[in-house]
């Protein structure tokens, strides 16, 4: 796992996010058992772009291009549904094929205990919540650890820096929810073919 690796850094809780000004100070890890992620909001869903999107894949579709740092709905055989998101930092990301096996809202955090033996100060267990770092929603890829998830942080959308898992904003994870759900596809490429996404030939 990622956190197994050397070098490896849990994400900074030092800098301030945008929800402080509106539900106040972020609780700071202190190597407590159990850690409150803050308030529990309802997020309203963010509708994404819909764009040309010539391909092979079946309709219903989760395509996610690391490199892009876009993630594909696909609709038909020629349009799909897109959203900006953050991927792994190099050395972090990966491919292949997986099933959305579970959907969470305000989903708790566990940060594996070889994470928490580099960084002591994390939490045990993290509830959820606007601080929690898998934000709004969390759709599970498989058996894996990894996850499609919204983010207490909008700012690194569009950036490497995750340790594999995909991070949207909250808006954004709230309506791809509702549009997919347990057992969805999700095929994750290096790149896509620049005529894909375009609108020409090819899958």
């Amino acid at each position: 796992m990622p956190w197994a690796r050397p070098g490896y850094q849990a994400p900074s809780y030092a800098a301030p996010r945008f929800d402080e000004d509106r539900y106040g100070p972020r609780p700071r890890p202190q190597g407590q058992a159990l850690m409150s992620g803050g308030p529990r909001p309802n997020v309203s869903p963010a509708s994404p772009s819909r764009i040309s999107f010539a391909s092979s894949y079946a309709p219903g579709t989760v395509v996610i291009d690391t490199t892009g740092r876009k993630l594909y709905l696909v609709q038909s055989s020629r349009d799909a549904l897109v959203y900006p998101i953050s991927v792994g930092r190099e050395g972090f990301t990966w491919t292949g094929t997986e099933r959305i096996s579970r959907v969470a809202n305000w989903p708790d955090w566990h940060p594996p205990a070889e994470m928490r033996q580099r960084q002591p100060y994390l939490p045990v267990k993290m509830m959820g919540g606007v601080y929690n770092p898998l934000g709004a929603k969390a759709l599970y890829l498989g058996n894996t650890l990894y996850r499609i998830h919204g983010t207490d942080d909008p700012r690194t959308i569009g950036r490497a820096t995750s340790s594999g898992c995909f991070r949207m904003t909250n808006g954004h994870v709230v309506d791809l929810s509702r549009r997919v759900g347990v057992g969805t596809t999700v095929v994750v490429v290096n790149r896509l073919s620049a005529s894909v996404a375009r609108g020409g030939s090819g899958g």
